[in-house]
């Protein structure tokens, strides 16, 4: 007999991810709060949060300090992706657009946290289901 462990007693490795915060306003409890948000998450799901690259200037540019560190950390072997709390972090229409180009080109993931579709996209209305029919008077 195996005296072996089996694998679910074995460590294992959580896939490794990076943060990525644009934090603008608000001070540093915000930014903690922040940081808390990815962190929660990923211990939820069995990620290794590797670092949190945060941007702090307001003018935003697809190449910021902050963004090339993730892009980079990115690159590194065994990566899986990055994490950020809302897409607006990626940043505005334009240059979000591009800095999820440049993510997707490193073979990373990039993970929302929190996503805004709104709940009455899949939600049915009352009345419109076969299963929810108004109740009347009878």
């Amino acid at each position: 007999m195996d005296d072996e462990l089996i694998t679910e007693r074995r460590r294992v490795a959580f896939p490794q991810v990076f943060g990525y915060l644009r934090h603008v306003t608000g001070g540093l409890v915000r930014h903690a709060a922040l940081v808390d948000c990815l962190t929660d998450y990923c211990r939820r799901h069995e990620l290794d949060l590797c670092g949190v690259f945060t941007d702090r200037d307001a003018t935003v540019a697809i190449r910021s300090p902050a963004f090339v560190g993730l892009v980079d950390a990115l690159e590194l072997p065994d990566t899986y992706g990055a994490v950020v709390p809302a897409l607006s972090h990626v940043g505005p229409r334009g240059i979000g657009t591009e800095r999820k180009r440049q993510i997707g080109l490193t073979g990373a993931r990039l993970i929302v946290v929190r996503s805004f579709k709104s709940t009455t996209e899949s939600a049915p209305s009352l009345g419109t289901s076969p299963n929810l029919q108004p109740q009347g008077d009878t």
